[in-house]
């Protein structure tokens, strides 16, 4: 990672699912996606592509992006790739954070030691593996850097994940939350938001309790929704359900690494993280969960505000690190198209009102991934204007 520049550079994983177009339900055919996109490498490769746990899972990784057009061109690339590969295969390629029709019993898991070792420890618990996030990655100088940051961003990720809810649905029905993908996912014990760390040593005790009472079977199952990643030198933000557009994934990645650059210069500055207790950070992102974007949220004293509200203060403590990166307008342009079209979760709902088809809701969501932001303009949106 770039440590010289003062614009932190960032990556973004985006996790897709393959449908069978017939039934609109997963299929265990990943493996005959990954066979038809670019391999790592080649000249056509600008992500890279991997499998995940369950074997309808696939997940696409930028390279390093230093800009916002750089981001954009390589999360085009990947969906373009992967959407066409599956066309070849008679398959279809979505990105919601859990599928409308639900999960196989049991999940098919993709045929690794590891996974079999989780396969082994958690048993039911495996759909919670079969969620599909979006994970954006922005560049740290060291951990102990990492881990003051990440206190920093703790009050700023229930709106992130209001901001990005698109899972209201699990076996056909809406589940009364608008990222039904967060509610199964904290049912794993090493998931969640992340503690306060005070120091690297503080950081390793509480890995090396996750690792001795089994709830993490090594450190990469340490879940919480924003972690270090030492050896990529990054910070990890997994609040996000995997998002409908282009638009949307770049706007989450673009208001992490703004709100870390905002982090890094109070440390910097020796400005302490705000004081949020751990049982009204778990309920707010409760809370996000349930309502989405268009519902209400916990603000910094605990009262029911509007999620509007909520983000324009998110927004308002981006703005210095949007307006030197030259990302206000995209930022402020994508939010407006998004607000205007309602959230992921909110488009769901839509699609399926208009029949009480969740067929429609499949459809919608295959169009979103596979839709390309316009020529128009730089940086136009997945969304209708």
């Amino acid at each position: 990672m770039d440590r010289g520049s003062s614009h932190p550079t960032f990556g973004i994983e985006e996790e897709f699912l393959v449908l069978d177009p017939g039934t609109g339900r997963p299929t265990p055919r990943a493996a005959d996606v990954l066979r038809e996109v670019p391999t790592a490498g080649s000249d056509d490769a600008t992500s890279n592509f991997t499998a995940e746990f369950a074997r309808f899972q696939l997940e696409a990784n930028t390279p390093v992006c230093r800009t916002a057009a750089e981001a954009r061109d390589h999360l085009i690339s990947a969906r373009r790739s992967l959407v066409a590969a599956a066309g070849r295969r008679n398959l279809r390629m979505v990105s919601a954070g859990y599928s409308p029709l639900g999960m196989p019993d049991p999940v098919p898991i993709t045929d690794k030691p590891r996974y079999r070792r989780i396969s082994d420890r958690f048993g039911l618990l495996l759909d919670s593996h079969a969620t599909t996030g979006c994970h954006v990655h922005v560049g740290m100088p060291d951990l102990a850097t990492s881990l003051a940051v990440s206190n920093h961003l703790r009050p700023h990720l229930p709106t992130l994940l209001a901001l990005t809810a698109n899972s209201p649905f699990c076996d056909g029905r809406d589940t009364g939350h608008a990222s039904w993908r967060t509610i199964v996912w904290s049912r794993l014990p090493s998931a969640g938001p992340p503690p306060v760390h005070r120091d690297p040593a503080s950081y390793q005790r509480a890995v090396d309790l996750l690792l001795a009472s089994g709830a993490a079977l090594d450190p990469a199952m340490v879940y919480w929704l924003v972690r270090p990643a030492p050896h990529l030198s990054t910070l990890e933000v997994r609040v996000a359900d995997a998002v409908g557009t282009v638009d949307e994934a770049l706007l989450l990645a673009l208001l992490v690494r703004a709100l870390a650059t905002v982090a890094l210069q109070d440390v910097a500055e020796d400005r302490p993280a705000p004081e949020l207790p751990d049982e009204r950070l778990r309920l707010a992102l409760w809370r996000a969960a349930h309502d989405g974007l268009e519902g209400q949220g916990l603000d910094d004293t605990g009262e029911l505000v509007p999620t509007r509200s909520l983000l324009d203060e998110l927004v308002k403590a981006a703005l210095p690190a949007l307006d030197a990166s030259g990302d206000t307008q995209f930022v402020t342009g994508a939010l407006d198209r998004l607000l205007r079209h309602g959230g992921g979760a909110h488009r769901q709902r839509l699609a399926h009102a208009r029949r009480q088809d969740i067929s429609d809701v499949v459809d919608l969501l295959a169009e979103q991934t596979g839709t390309s932001p316009s020529a128009r303009s730089t940086i136009h949106s997945g969304l209708p204007d």
